[in-house]
């Protein structure tokens, strides 16, 4: 795996996690919505997803 293929993980990893927890500071805000937990799982599966599917890209 090149090191431009690592730096766009590692970039895509960040950007992730800030949403992860954006959308828990947000539910956490407004409990209304759903549990914070969920909401934040929910997310950080996505975010594995991505990984999963660039990482996979890039190395093959």
């Amino acid at each position: 795996m090149s090191t431009l293929a690592l730096l766009v993980v590692l970039l895509l990893f960040l950007v992730g996690l800030m949403f992860v927890s954006a959308l828990a500071y947000a539910v956490y805000r407004r409990p209304v919505l759903t549990q914070p937990l969920m909401v934040a799982l929910t997310g950080a599966a996505v975010l594995v997803a991505a990984v999963t599917a660039v990482v996979g890209t890039a190395a093959g």
